[in-house]
């Protein structure tokens, strides 16, 4: 089976800073570095990087070529990234002293993707397939349903978390991946709730998807098909935290996809998003399969 990711490609824009840019302040940076990046992107290279079958569509302007190219040079399926006259989307990423980020979104050439690309783009796929989907186009709405009518599986990463993802039509996701943050927001509880009221929360309002609630430094939660299993992040010092989630997502999905068990899929994904916030950059810090085997392990349990 395939997975399709329908999602952002941007061009990062990361300045390293001894502080987040608080209201009012001009602040210095210490260091400039361009990067390929966007989560559908990101989450991609990480389904690439961890041996899975992929396909990427989405949307960029005339100044983002060398991101289709960067993303097809993994072993991704660029078939239906299309070009538009408006300009790529691009993300100015903070990044402080402690490694944590803070990120602006110019959404652009992502939020031009119409329900009929989508109708164009899955009528390639079908049932069996996966579809992995993020925030950041536009036709969601449309994506979701032609994917439903079509039997594909549907994972969703609502990142960006905003008002609109509570009109989508979410009934037959399979797979939530959600921080914390998000997870709160979609389930409409406070944010502030321990990680097992806010899956408790989601499954209830979700009841045929499984979840996982990812928790940064204190490991993951996950939530389905009766089972409930809590996996320990691994011990690491953080550098850059951009690119964590997706690289999560991306192995986490990977080993699913595969057949494995949850505990494993939990384990890899853990262990890949550990590996990621110790380099800078969002894909360039993906790790790759080998590398996993390299690391020396830890037990999460």
């Amino acid at each position: 089976m395939s997975i399709l990711v329908f999602g952002s490609l941007n061009i990062d824009h990361v300045y390293q800073v001894e502080h987040l840019v608080r209201p009012g302040e001009t602040l210095p940076s210490k260091a400039y570095q361009r990067f390929q990046g966007g989560k559908g992107a990101n989450q991609s290279v990480a389904l690439a990087r961890a041996g899975a079958d992929v396909f990427h569509a989405g949307r960029i302007g005339p100044e983002g070529l060398w991101l289709r190219d960067a993303v097809a040079a993994e072993g991704v399926d660029v078939t239906h990234v299309g070009l538009d006259s408006q300009p790529t989307g691009h993300a100015i990423i903070q990044v402080d002293a402690a490694g944590e980020n803070s990120i602006l979104l110019y959404g652009g050439a992502n939020l031009t993707v119409t329900q009929d690309d989508a109708h164009f783009v899955l009528s390639h796929f079908g049932a069996g397939d996966w579809l992995l989907l993020q925030n950041e186009i536009s036709s969601l709405p449309a994506i979701l349903l032609e994917a439903s009518a079509r039997g594909m599986k549907v994972a969703f990463n609502p990142a960006p978390m905003t008002d609109a993802v509570h009109g989508y039509p979410l009934e037959d996701v399979a797979l939530f991946v959600v921080n914390r943050t998000e997870g709160a927001a979609l389930a409409r509880v406070e944010t502030t709730a321990a990680p097992e009221a806010i899956l408790e929360a989601l499954q209830s309002r979700f009841p045929r998807a499984a979840t996982v609630v990812t928790l940064g430094g204190e490991g993951a939660l996950y939530g389905g098909e009766g089972e409930r299993i809590r996996r320990r992040a691994e011990p690491v010092e953080a550098v850059d935290t951009t690119a964590a989630g997706d690289t999560f997502i991306g192995y986490f999905l990977a080993e699913l996809v595969a057949g494995q068990p949850v505990a494993r899929c939990l384990a890899a994904a853990t262990r890949a998003a550990a590996l990621c916030v110790t380099r800078p950059g969002a894909a360039v810090s993906i790790p790759k399969r080998g590398e996993l085997d390299e690391a020396p392990a830890a037990s999460g349990k």
